[in-house]
């Protein structure tokens, strides 16, 4: 069962490799809007393929001058990581791997088991967030199915809300 994460709150403590080396490190980000962690589903996966590839890399350079930092995670290994970087097109789009089932649960994430061969044993389904440089979450948009993300272009065009004290919502169990 994920455990509810809520806006307002620290987010959970998050440390990767990133493919082509170094770390991503949550608590060392210092972004001036807000770090965004796009968890997708794995190298296996279409939609992410789709989503990252025709909507998070063209956007990449967007969110950077608005002053986010923006990372893909999944649970996939190195290789897979890789793969997904290179063969998908991600030169700018930073891709971290190696989040643990634990991790995953701290974040909230719903997790799936295989049902194809191409698949991981198990993989988190998909999840954006947004981390305030301060270390708070701001935005949290969890999905139990690859096909529901938000619309970039809407985020986007909302990064200043942060910096203009919008208060993060949802902040009631």
């Amino acid at each position: 069962m994920p455990t509810k994460i809520m806006p307002g709150t620290k987010a959970p403590a998050l440390s990767l490799p990133l493919v082509g080396g170094g770390t991503f490190t949550l608590a060392d980000e210092t972004p001036e809007a807000v770090t965004m962690i796009l968890v997708y589903r794995g190298y296996h996966c279409p939609v992410c393929k789709d989503f990252l590839a025709g909507q998070v890399e063209p956007r990449i350079d967007a969110f950077a001058e608005a002053g986010v930092k923006v990372v893909a995670v999944s649970m996939d290994p190195e290789d897979r990581a890789t793969k997904t970087k290179s063969e998908w097109g991600l030169e700018k789009t930073p891709i971290a791997y190696g989040m643990t089932e634990e991790d995953a649960r701290n974040w909230g994430l719903y997790l799936s088991s295989s049902i194809k061969e191409a698949e991981t044993a198990t993989f988190a389904e998909p999840g954006t967030f947004w981390v305030k440089p301060d270390g708070e979450l701001y935005l949290v948009d969890i999905a139990t199915m690859p096909f529901a993300r938000p619309n970039l272009d809407i985020l986007l065009s909302k990064v200043g809300a942060v910096g203009a004290g919008y208060p993060a919502r949802g902040t009631k169990a």
